[in-house]
Formats: C-alpha cells, structure tokens, sequence
C-alpha cells in the first residue's frame, strides 16, 4: 500500500481520534489525576510547606513551623482555594474545619507583631495528629483519596490502616453497588435471552410489535421512565391494586423505596441493551438448523442447550457487559426508587462532586468503577475472539 492511500486514510481516522481524546481519553486522564493530587493545602499555605519539610513528625513542631502557619493564614488566601484546603485537611483529620477558620480569625484580629500562639487559641493544636496531617498533605500527588475510597488511610506512622468502623461505608456501598448490577444482569438475562428467541422465531408485523416493544423505552426519558416506575409501585400504586383485585394479596407488598423497587425499575430500564444483541446474534443464525437438530433426533430443550444457546453467547456476553457496565453507574433510578439503604456508589460520587466539591474523592470513587469496568471489558474481548462453537 503506497503512502498516498494510508494518509487519506488517517486523515479519514482523524475525526474520530480526536473526538475520542477530547470526550474520551481528556476527561479521564483528569478525573486519574484530580484524585492523586494533593498539591491544594501546599498552594494555600506555602510558607508552612516550606518549614515542616524539615520536621520529623515526633512531637509538635518547633516554633518555626508554627509561626509559618501563622504567616499564611494571616495572608489573604482566596476564599475558594482556603475552603479547598480545609476540606482536603479534614479529610485527613477530623476537626480541621473548624480549627482553621477558628485560628485563621483570630491571628487577623491582632496586630502582625505580636501573633498570638497557636496554642492559646485552640487546645487541638498541641495534638501531634493534627500537625502530622498537615505534614501528609503538603505533597503535590498523595494517595489519601484512593485510600479513602476503600476505607482505608495512613497513620500517624505512615503504615496503612483501615478507617475506624463508624466512618468505613465506602467499601460496603461499592459492594452492594456490584452486587446490585449483577443482580440486573442475571434479570434481563433471565427475561432477555427467552423474548430475543420469540423475536428471532417470528416475522412480520410480529416481529415489527416486539422490536417496538422493547425499543420503547429507549426513546422515552430516563427521568420519565422512573417516575412512571414510583408511580406504578408504590403502596396504592396501580400493581398493588391490581393484585388486591385479584385477590392475590390482602396487604400492599413494599415495591419501591427498596431493592426490589431498584431491580424492578433497572431491568425494565436496560432490558434492551440484553435483547438487542442476542436477537442480532440470533437473526444470523440459519433457520435450518433447528428443524435439522430435531430429524437428528434431538429434543427440543436439547436442540436449544447444544445448538441455540452455544450460537447466541457471543451476543448474550455482550448484552451482559453492556447491561453490567451501565448498572455500575446508575443514580437517578437508584435515587428515586431506591430507600435510603439501598443506594449505590454513583450517589456517594455525585454527593463528593456536587455536595462538597471534593474532586479528589469523586474521581478516586470513580477509578474503582473504572478498573473493574475495563478488566471486564478486556476478558469479553479475550472470550470474543475464542471459537464458542468446536468444529
């Protein structure tokens, strides 16, 4: 191929890789770097940065690194930048939301000359923890963010120790986070597999109804769908009035506000993201071999398990990833549906960006979904290009 053809190539390619780097691979890159940097405390207070380099961490400092403190909370740092170094301390340290301002206020309140020590001001400075937290946070890149997203972070002797147990929620709600998407999956792969056959299996008008049916809900809001869900499931919602017509139930089940609402809700939501592949899987298969498993003499659930279901993976596996990756990130649904027990990681992450501006922990959360995410996504690509049918 001459260099003629592969330039108009790559200049075809050029769009694309672009939209990707800005859209894609930009946004990234700062979401990995927001949650290891640390450099916010060294930027609001350098003169301090600059004098506790040099303590060991035994003790409190000398007066030295107490009177550079002084010098910067006495300068005019940025309303916004001292806020964004006060939340970074007292993630570090309890108590430093207070004890900052306290003592910023009152070293303004007396003349340059004669500041007063910092002591007298707030007991909480003769701590050690509270200078040592100060200490860690000084480098540019830390990982105080990453750790604290697994409920873990660093002790006064620098070792990595778990947070104690009435602040350690991280790790259980991305627990129930993973356990929720598979629970979704397993859902629409319970329900998606049966429906994308009887849509294979049809023609027509048939087919046309049940494509409908399923593409629905994918042009309809998200936000519409959801309240149409709290609508339907709630105590005298339309479902618990039917069954108790019925006479199927006395007492209204609990459908909303829990996991079952979240289920209910998930997998009506992302059901076509398990159909549409395996019924792209299943369109492709030749409508013979079925009616030539049975002259073999092949029962119909045998037919189904050796012939069908072994012909349908590629496009089952790529439903589930698809259906497990959007799980993974769901908040309205879980929000609005879900009790306050049940909620999953997106509300933790959208509660550090929005709630409190803590970047560095939304984006730390955001790399332990990104991780597994990827891994998943890298074993799909393994699997896909291994034969699922043996000759």
């Amino acid at each position: 191929m001459s260099r003629a053809p592969r330039l108009r190539a790559a200049l075809l390619l050029l769009p694309l890789i672009a939209f990707l780097g800005i859209f894609f691979l930009w946004p990234l890159g700062m979401m990995i770097t927001t949650s290891v940097q640390g450099g916010t405390v060294r930027i609001a207070f350098p003169a301090t940065a600059a004098a506790i380099a040099g303590w060991g961490g035994e003790g409190t400092p000398p007066a030295e690194v107490q009177a550079a403190l002084a010098k910067d909370l006495r300068a005019p740092i940025p309303q916004e930048q001292f806020g964004d170094a006060v939340r970074a301390l007292n993630s570090q340290q309890s108590g430093f939301r207070t004890l900052l301002p306290k003592t910023a206020t009152a070293i303004r309140n007396v003349p340059e000359n004669s500041p007063p020590a910092l002591s007298n001001i707030d007991t909480r400075w003769t701590q050690p923890a509270f200078w040592l937290a100060l200490k860690r946070s000084m480098p540019a890149y830390t990982d105080a963010n990453l750790l604290a997203a697994v409920d873990l972070k660093r002790g006064d002797d620098g070792n990595i120790a778990p947070v104690p147990p009435d602040l350690a929620v991280n790790r259980m709600i991305m627990l129930r986070t993973f356990v929720i998407a598979l629970q979704v999956t397993l859902l629409c792969a319970l329900i998606g597999l049966p429906f994308a056959m009887l849509v294979a299996s049809v023609g027509g008008w048939k087919r046309n109804v049940l494509l409908l049916s399923v593409l629905l809900p994918l042009w309809t809001s998200l936000l519409v769908r959801t309240a149409a869900w709290m609508v339907l499931l709630q105590e005298n919602g339309l479902i618990n009035q039917t069954l108790k017509a019925l006479g199927l139930i006395d007492a209204s089940l609990p459908l909303i506000y829990n996991r079952t609402g979240i289920l209910i809700a998930m997998t009506h939501v992302l059901l076509p993201f398990m159909v549409l592949p395996i019924y792209a899987s299943l369109i492709a298969i030749p409508r013979n071999l079925m009616p030539a498993a049975a002259s073999l003499g092949a029962p119909p659930l045998k037919a189904v398990r050796h012939v069908m279901l072994p012909l349908a993976m590629p496009g089952l596996l790529s439903g589930s990833l698809l259906v497990f990756m959007v799980a993974l990130g769901y908040y309205i649904t879980p929000a609005l549906v879900g009790g306050p027990n049940e909620q999953m990681i997106s509300s933790v992450i959208a509660f550090y960006a929005t709630g409190t501006a803590n970047w560095g922990m939304a984006g730390a959360l955001g790399i332990f979904l990104l991780v597994p995410t990827t891994v998943l996504y890298l074993i799909y690509g393994r699997l896909s290009r291994t034969p699922m049918v043996q000759p």
